[in-house]
């Protein structure tokens, strides 16, 4: 549990759960290297740091990050999430600079996005990129609006993913209405998921709770798909759990969640990623889910 002054604990179901995907974002509306890394070491390294996760970055940006961190002088090495954004075959350059900056970074992650025909012969050119102590995390793309065939499609490919050994990834918002799924797909993806018996990694959400008034673009929450990945597990109603905009019930629910639920929880929900930017704790202070 979390201790008052200690900037580094966290109850056990949010430890180093939220990722900061700020790099992620387009070139013309991303903050410079520079503010991310100030405000990524000072999260970690602040009250809330048990709640700060991997530092996800596109390959094309590593070298930038290298020098901002070399000026930073962190205080221990940053853990980063690298996602392939000029092709497998940079990886291994892209690793060898991280491995050889080891003071600086730690290389947890590689994230890359697979056509919607994958089969085994490219999760397994992943896998050669990849050494073992490094989780090879895949996001199948998901057809854009409503396509039944599209989405069975998808979700096979889901289901390869996990069953190759690798960590299925769920876009859940970006720039784009598009880019947010409905209630119905992220339902199916956590019972395959769930299923497969597989960590999987979200990116992309950009609340706490979800919100849907109606007008804007409705946005999944962090806490539903916690709620979601829990009830999925014992069988419990997963799409209410995702529709739900009640924040204070699902706090109350995941605060009456045994130990072993959590460990099941985040054995199978390893990540999230946050749009467009960090997490803030103080909606998650205001529910009662961090002192």
């Amino acid at each position: 549990m979390t201790t008052v002054g200690d900037s580094w604990a966290s109850p056990p179901l949010f430890a180093h759960l939220v990722d900061d995907t700020s790099l992620m974002q387009p070139r013309a509306t991303a903050p410079g290297v520079d503010a991310v890394v100030s405000r990524y070491l000072s999260a970690r390294d602040g009250r809330y740091g048990g709640l700060v996760g991997q530092l996800v970055c596109p390959v094309s940006r590593l070298p930038s990050l290298v020098a901002e961190l070399a000026r930073a002088v962190p205080s221990r090495p940053v853990e980063v999430s690298l996602v392939v954004d000029t092709g497998l075959g940079a990886v291994p350059k892209a690793l060898s600079t991280l491995f050889s900056r080891s003071s600086l970074l730690t290389p947890r992650t590689v994230e890359a996005t697979a056509p919607p025909d994958v089969d085994a012969v490219w999760l397994e050119r992943v896998s050669e990129f990849v050494p073992e102590d490094v989780v090879a995390v895949v996001e199948p793309r998901r057809p854009q609006g409503e396509d039944a065939d599209g989405t069975a499609a998808w979700l096979d490919a889901v289901r390869r993913v996990a069953e190759h050994g690798c960590a299925p990834k769920l876009r859940c918002g970006g720039p784009r209405a598009s880019d947010v799924p409905g209630v119905a797909d992220v339902e199916e993806f956590v019972g395959v998921v769930v299923k497969a018996g597989r960590s999987f990694t979200a990116q992309g959400l950009r609340e706490i709770v979800r919100t849907d008034d109606g007008t804007a673009p409705a946005q999944h929450g962090l806490l539903n798909l916690v709620v979601a990945v829990s009830r999925a597990l014992t069988g419990g109603d997963v799409r209410a759990a995702l529709e739900s905009t009640a924040g204070s019930a699902l706090a109350e629910e995941i605060g009456g969640l045994s130990e072993r639920a959590v460990k099941d929880v985040r054995g199978l929900l390893s990540r999230c990623g946050s749009d467009p930017g960090p997490v803030p704790p103080a909606r998650l202070v205001e529910l009662g889910l961090l002192a």
